[in-house]
């Protein structure tokens, strides 16, 4: 499934990149518009071919690492009360399954309700929660992309690059069909991001020293697991 920020970083991107493109070609054009500014965003005028994981490239940076591990820190009270919700709902069950022969009907109905009512909860609880990380992720990967796309229109400009394709999503959602290593400049765009943004990298052995692409809210993820609904049949 493409995710909303996939989708979001690849219109920011291209956005980003043409708002250059128009930047320098109104610098042309306007009589009285500074040289310098014609200059800082030259056109890219090389012959190479290029591809970049633009998400991939968001993750890396030391920047990307740390802004996410904060958020995923941020949501951890509320996975861990989502997680006793269900541990509630499973407890509730098995009280449910263990006792529906000594139960009469009014007190099973009671408590088929009772789980019923507490489910109905934890999914509105849990979908409000992925929909909430969901959105703070995309702000901070179209930030971070914002500060990016100069460094990228950059790196093309400067070593010759005529055309450059975002890998993020597998053909046939993105546009590449196969690629070499060879072309893939990812990694010399996040050391080149690295360096600007001058955000030290997580230090060793911390969650965050391994960029990991988040999906959803940290841990379980309760978005996508729901516990079953079970209301056995009356007697």
């Amino acid at each position: 499934m493409i995710s909303k920020f996939a989708r979001i970083s690849a219109v920011v991107l291209g956005l980003s990149l043409f708002a250059l493109a128009q930047a320098d070609q109104s610098a042309a054009t306007t009589p009285n518009a500074p040289s310098a500014a014609a200059a800082a965003v030259p056109k890219a005028t090389g012959t190479k071919v290029g591809t970049i994981n633009i998400e991939q490239a968001i993750f890396a940076s030391n920047e990307g690492r740390r802004d996410f591990e904060t958020l995923s820190k941020k949501f951890e009270p509320k996975q861990n009360e989502l997680k006793n919700t269900a541990d509630e709902i499973d407890s509730l069950k098995k009280q449910l399954a263990a006792q529906q022969d000594k139960l009469n009907d009014e007190s099973r109905d009671k408590l088929v309700k009772q789980i019923e009512s507490k489910q109905k909860s934890l999914d509105r609880s849990t979908q409000d929660a992925q929909e909430d990380f969901t959105n703070q992720q995309g702000e901070i990967g179209n930030r971070i992309l914002g500060k990016m796309a100069p460094v990228i229109q950059k790196y093309v400009n400067d070593n010759g690059y005529g055309l450059l394709l975002d890998t993020s999503q597998p053909w046939p959602r993105g546009p590449v069909i196969v690629s070499g290593p060879s072309m893939d400049i990812t990694q010399a765009i996040v050391e080149a991001y690295n360096a600007q943004s001058g955000v030290p990298a997580p230090p060793a052995g911390s969650p965050a020293a391994k960029p990991v692409k988040p999906t959803g809210t940290p841990g379980t993820k309760p978005a996508t697991t729901k516990p079953a609904t079970t209301t056995p049949p009356k007697q």
